[in-house]
């Protein structure tokens, strides 16, 4: 084996023609044969989309539909929050105070960011219940797709699609994404905020993780308090997995904490200078006093009930939509229903995934998001099942994004749990059982609601419980018998090598989660001294031209396609 690099001829050009670098694959053929410059192949209308691209696409095209169909049989929803938006599309001063009325007299209970968003929409295709809802439904399609890019980035196509199609169907989302409170805004605005600080995580930029605290900044003058439920997982999972030294990544906490205060007071600063004589009084408060609505109705009255202060008369504790509080309050059957379908699996897999990731080094971009989501999880859950004061069950609809990313990427990691130890191959077969025992559990809790759910459920359930135990012995047995009636020669030779590729795939997938998106460097003799710089630049003088202007290669050689080294 020698390194050799191939001579040019002298009909080619010295160096790589500007118009050709960095372009890509390109399309022969593509130029109408008057000598126009060739179109990259990436820029092709033409060009078919993946498999994953069209599968996300009909996710969208379903949640779209889900979201938007018959959106105006709810009316106007909550009337209390429909009549602020309908003063917004009259009244300027209602729509930037929140006012209930149009001559601003008094204020809704919470700040009015999702309100603009309704009340522009108000005055731009005229008051009614199809525009209030419609820009609830558009974040309800965004949030799909950004829990779905998201989870690609961290656990691949297959927990993505998972994920998205799970989000996009659980109860509480597909209520609150066609309702007109505020929590839809709120959830879009934590996951937008998610996949900044994502990139913050992969890049170690500090621009991003400010972009994210400002979309905080914006989701608490949505709901105020309750938006900085994830902020406990985004400050863990940066100050662990994030690229800088530990002093930088402090820095860069810190001027994201300044950037989350100013986004998220300058409202409320303006109200609170604004004299309370020209300004509506400040509602579900009893001294007129925004601080007091931040602080108590909507802060630690809600965790503490009437203890935390500032609460408006009748809104302590006594108010417990949701159930009692304790451990098992999303069990119950106010919110069993609403957000627990994929608890169980969730669960097991959080457990899975950080036990697989527990000896990854800090920046490992697969433990962060077990650490990103599962913190995301316990702490929402831990609030929303002890709070003392007002809870409501379409609160838990951002607890929903967590939920369904850590119950995709379980999915994943369990099935690859099985392919690595054929001892806990039963994991996932026995998860998917739970889940769905719990499923069927939650259906009899109302009888009369499509009774023929449940035995689809169990029968769904048991086929892929068998098949996720069976699959790979029955899929290998299937190919080696069509084999032997095609060729009976080849079935001893068919079988052999899909045995081979068994054994070849799990060892990979075992090496894959034991040391998850760890890059290793290839063992070759010529990866060092002036050989391995040759090899890099021809491999860059291959890589800059186009195939059809590659230099002749020598009589009597091979190629080793995009490779620096010729075998002759």
């Amino acid at each position: 084996m020698t390194l050799t690099q191939p001579t040019r001829t002298g009909t080619e050009p010295a160096t790589t023609p500007p118009e050709h670098r960095d372009r890509g694959p390109v399309a022969r053929g593509s130029g109408p044969g008057d000598g126009s410059a060739p179109r990259p192949l990436r820029s092709l209308p033409w060009r078919r989309p993946s498999r994953s691209g069209v599968i996300v696409s009909a996710i969208a095209a379903l949640t779209a539909l889900l979201y938007t169909w018959s959106l105006t049989s709810v009316g106007y929803g909550n009337s209390y929050y429909a009549a602020a938006v309908k003063s917004a599309a009259t009244s300027w001063k209602a729509l930037y105070f929140g006012s209930i009325d149009p001559g601003s007299f008094i204020t809704v209970d919470k700040p009015p960011a999702a309100f603009w968003l309704q009340g522009l929409s108000a005055r731009v295709f005229g008051f009614s219940s199809w525009s209030m809802l419609l820009p609830e439904a558009a974040a309800g399609v965004a949030s799909v797709l950004i829990l779905h890019r998201l989870v690609r980035k961290w656990a691949g196509d297959g927990a993505a699609h998972l994920a998205a199609l799970g989000f996009a169907l659980t109860p509480v989302a597909v209520l609150m994404f066609r309702y007109n409170n505020p929590d839809a805004l709120l959830t879009f605005l934590c996951l937008a905020a998610a996949r900044a600080l994502w990139s913050a995580i992969e890049t170690g930029r500090t621009r991003t993780l400010l972009l994210s605290a400002v979309l905080l900044g914006f989701a608490f003058n949505t709901k105020m308090l309750q938006a900085f439920l994830v902020v406990p997982a985004f400050v863990l999972v940066y100050l662990v997995a994030g690229k800088p030294q530990l002093g930088r990544r402090l820095r860069q906490l810190a001027s994201a904490l300044v950037a989350l205060l100013v986004s998220s007071s300058w409202w409320v600063a303006i109200v609170a200078l604004w004299p309370a004589s020209s300004r509506p009084y400040i509602g579900s408060t009893t001294n007129n006093s925004i601080l007091s609505l931040v602080f108590g109705y909507n802060g630690l009255s809600r965790i503490f009930g009437n203890g935390g202060g500032g609460a408006a008369p009748g809104g302590g504790g006594g108010l417990n939509f949701g159930g009692t509080p304790g451990l098992l309050r999303l069990f119950n059957v106010s919110n069993g229903g609403q957000i627990s379908w994929l608890l169980p699996i969730a669960g097991v897999g959080l457990i899975v995934g950080l036990w697989h990731t527990r000896s990854a080094r800090r920046t490992d971009t697969h433990r962060a998001g077990w650490l990103l989501w599962g913190g995301w999880a316990l702490v929402s859950a831990a609030v929303f099942s002890l709070s003392q004061g007002i809870f409501h069950e379409y609160y838990s609809v951002q607890l929903a994004p967590a939920v369904t990313a850590l119950a995709g990427a379980g999915a994943v990691s369990l099935w690859r749990l099985g392919h690595t130890n054929r001892w806990l191959r039963w994991a996932l077969p026995a998860t998917v059982v739970v889940t769905a025992g719990w499923a069927v559990a939650l259906l009899d809790r109302t009888p009369s609601y499509d009774a023929w759910l449940r035995p689809t459920i169990l029968v769904g359930a048991a086929l892929a419980a068998v098949g996720f135990w069976l699959g790979e012995r029955l899929r290998h047995r299937m190919i080696v018998l069509v084999a032997a009636a095609v060729s009976p020669r080849r079935a001893g030779r068919v079988r052999d090598h899909h045995r081979a590729a068994s054994q070849h795939r799990r060892h990979s997938v075992g090496r894959a989660v034991r040391e998850p998106r760890r890059a290793r460097r290839p063992r070759c003799r010529w990866t060092r001294g002036a050989g391995r710089r040759r090899g890099e630049r021809w491999g860059r003088h291959v890589d800059g031209h186009r195939p059809d202007r590659l230099p002749a290669r020598p009589p009597g050689q091979r190629d080793i396609p995009r490779r620096g080294v010729r075998i002759s």
